[in-house]
């Protein structure tokens, strides 16, 4: 098995794609013990990376559809997990495609056995706590108008 780490562009497809991934767009909640022990921050990469695309024409070349492999539902991983290594065995450094959840911002995987940590920084500088009342404030003025209560706890 591959290690693997997910990132995405921006702080919102961040938290779409984690926190929110499995409550349904119609609405729900996120409970504490959801997103207390979360913490969200910035990325930088210090190489170049070369990712294999898995939008726009790049699903065109594989001849496939989103549904089928990035907006597909989790009873379709499996299908998807096999795209995945195909990528990995062609010696990608990760994927990057439309994130299903905030389709307008890029959601990312690296492999972790082609990404070394020292490949990325952190940086420190707009750092996010959820347990931190700041930002889980932040959490809650985000989930409002997508429906999702977030419990505090």
């Amino acid at each position: 098995m591959v290690p693997t780490l997910y990132a995405a562009e921006s702080e919102v497809a961040a938290v779409c794609e984690t926190l929110l991934h499995d409550i349904p767009a119609t609405g729900g909640v996120l409970l504490p013990d959801q997103y207390l022990s979360m913490v969200l921050s910035r990325l930088t990469t210090k190489k170049d990376l070369v990712l294999a695309s898995f939008m726009g024409t790049g699903l065109r070349a594989l001849g496939v559809e989103a549904e089928e492999l990035t907006a597909s539902e989790a009873a379709y991983y499996g299908e998807t997990v096999k795209w995945a290594k195909a990528a990995h065995e062609a010696e990608y450094d990760g994927i990057v495609w439309m994130s299903h959840r905030c389709n307008t911002d890029h959601a990312y995987i690296f492999f972790g056995d082609r990404v070394a940590s020292d490949d990325l920084r952190i940086e420190t500088s707009g750092a996010r706590a959820f347990a931190l009342e700041p930002d889980l404030a932040w959490l809650t003025d985000l989930c409002g108008p997508l429906r999702i209560e977030v419990r505090w706890g």
